[in-house]
């Protein structure tokens, strides 16, 4: 009777794989996936070399696993597997309380430090130049009260502290923590994304605009729009948590009458609007402020105050710049990621008075790109 039950225990598992696998050569392999935010592995080549490395085994292994049929079902079962678990942490991505995902932030140290010499070589460099810098905490410090039990994430606050403190005194520093933990209840952080809302933004460029001695235009001079409930961020594709609630984009447009004319110098594109609409039909749908990310974007309006700001900046400024925008004649939208001639040269040419660098800390304590400055 045992042998029986253990032959059709056998037979089972051997139809259960010829299924999966004939269902696998049936099935067109994918080259994206939405949930997790990356291209996903195709066929490698085989040759004699990879095989005896070892690499094409390697790479056929990562191959076979991205494209398992049923991928994103057998991962929102190891998701909740690993919950049922208790696991609190996945990929750097703590499982915080009331639906947040949370990025643990490790400090680093040498980087930092060579990135705040950078910004003080520019100011030094260009002492004509009115440079501000605006370093913004992300989740992990604001909505430490959400963190799970025993996580320990290194105190964004200090790390802020220290960057102020060595920035010299030609640097206009922009401490922003205190203003975003007083409004830590309101929605000013996406929950499964890394980046702050629209609305964090704007209570941030409140505080900007004051420090500068510029008059803020008051939250009801905008128009606020849902214009999205369905967004699914990086933390989520990392976590690979499938059982937490989707955001929402709120964005802001003023009531007043300001004309923009957009440019994306990489791809030759322009546009009268600082929202690209075309992204909330995407997985990316934080795009839909100013075209997601871009070497070179100019921002010119019609306010007619002969005032030019260059930006230099990760994407948290993607939101904040609709502020900024309705103060200046010109925007220069800078991103050293991917602009790879000279800063300097783009700024005389431009007849640029006034800089402005905003970072989120954790990219700012690894983005290797700010040391261009000293080129």
């Amino acid at each position: 009777m045992y042998k029986s039950s253990n032959k059709i225990i056998v037979i089972i598992f051997i139809l259960f794989l010829l299924s999966v696998n004939i269902f696998n050569v049936l099935t067109p392999d994918k080259d994206f996936s939405e949930s997790e935010n990356r291209v996903l592995a195709k066929v490698p080549k085989f040759s004699m070399k990879n095989l005896m490395s070892g690499r094409f085994s390697s790479k056929f292994e990562n191959y076979i696993t991205d494209q398992f049929p049923f991928r994103d079902f057998w991962v929102a079962v190891k998701s909740d597997m690993e919950r049922l678990a208790l696991k609190t942490e996945n990929n750097g991505i703590y499982f915080g309380k009331d639906g947040y995902l949370l990025e643990d932030y490790k400090k680093n140290n040498e980087q930092l430090m060579e990135n705040i010499e950078s910004i003080n070589g520019f100011a030094n460099r260009l002492p004509n130049v009115l440079t501000h810098f605006l370093l913004v905490p992300n989740s992990v410090k604001i909505y430490e009260d959400k963190l799970p039990l025993f996580a320990s994430p290194y105190d964004q606050l200090e790390s802020i502290n220290m960057v102020k403190e060595n920035l010299y005194e030609n640097v206009d520093f922009l401490h922003v923590y205190d203003i975003l933990n007083n409004k830590k209840d309101e929605y000013i952080y996406f929950k499964t994304d890394h980046h702050w809302t629209m609305r964090g933004a704007y209570y941030t460029y409140e505080l900007w605009a004051k420090q500068l001695g510029i008059e803020p235009y008051p939250i009801n001079d905008f128009n606020s729009e849902i214009v999205s409930n369905s967004f699914y961020g990086t933390f989520y594709s990392k976590s690979n948590n499938r059982r937490v609630p989707p955001d929402s984009i709120e964005i802001f447009k003023p009531k007043f009458h300001v004309e923009y004319n957009v440019s994306y110098l990489d791809n030759n594109k322009s546009s009268d609007s600082l929202y690209e609409y075309s992204h909330l039909n995407k997985k990316d749908k934080y795009s839909i402020f100013l075209d997601g990310n871009h070497a070179l974007i100019t921002i010119k309006t019609n306010i007619n105050n002969d005032k030019k700001l260059v930006v230099f900046k990760d994407s948290y400024s993607h939101c904040f710049i609709p502020f900024l925008a309705n103060h200046y004649d010109e925007i220069h939208v800078i991103d050293l990621r991917y602009y790879k001639l000279n800063i300097y040269d783009y700024i005389q040419e431009h007849a640029i008075k006034e800089a402005l660098f905003l970072y989120n800390m954790t990219t700012f304590s690894d983005d290797k790109n700010i040391q261009l400055l000293n080129i």
